[in-house]
């Protein structure tokens, strides 16, 4: 049984925390991820998990609720670390620097290294969402429940900050 007077004083303070959410343009999304609102962009992205070599990867979808498209120019990690934006399937074999490896497939490594430096066109309205892997590897480690913020810098928009929850 609750003492008097406690759910009505919960469910003011849980009020409070989505009130500030919403004033921050963040707010939880599902598996312990965020979703960030800045003009007619929202971005929904998902916890960080750990990925190979001590990267933290998270998934990611940009909408716009206006007709104009917009495009992901850059994603900065705190400490200044530039996060990969892997976005899209790339034939390598159309990539003349990468195709001529004696033959043979080039290593992951170095597909890695090139495979992401493209904006992330965000369509207009009338489309679906872009989606996107986020790939960052942190200045220090991050521990279970971290959290790591990160810059997204959109050429209409603007920049917009996650800050994510490293889930294992």
């Amino acid at each position: 049984m609750t003492a008097p007077g406690f759910r009505p004083a919960a469910r003011t303070l849980a009020g409070l925390a989505l009130l500030l959410a919403g004033l921050a343009g963040m707010a939880p999304a599902p598996g312990g991820g965020v979703t960030a609102r800045l003009g007619g962009i929202t971005v929904t992205a998902t916890g960080l998990r750990p990925g190979p070599g001590g990267t933290l990867t998270a998934s990611m979808q940009v909408r716009t609720t206006g007709p104009p498209s917009d495009q992901l120019d850059a994603a900065i990690a705190a400490g200044g670390v530039a996060v990969a934006v892997y976005h899209q399937q790339v034939d390598v074999a159309q990539i003349s620097d990468l195709a001529d490896c004696g033959g043979g497939r080039p290593p992951a490594t170095l597909v890695r290294q090139w495979l992401h430096y493209a904006p992330l066109p965000v369509p207009g309205r009338s489309a679906g969402p872009a989606e996107a892997t986020l790939t960052v590897r942190p200045v220090t480690p991050l521990a279970s429940g971290g959290i790591l913020a990160i810059t997204l810098y959109f050429a209409q928009a603007g920049p917009v900050t996650l800050r994510l929850r490293v889930v294992r």
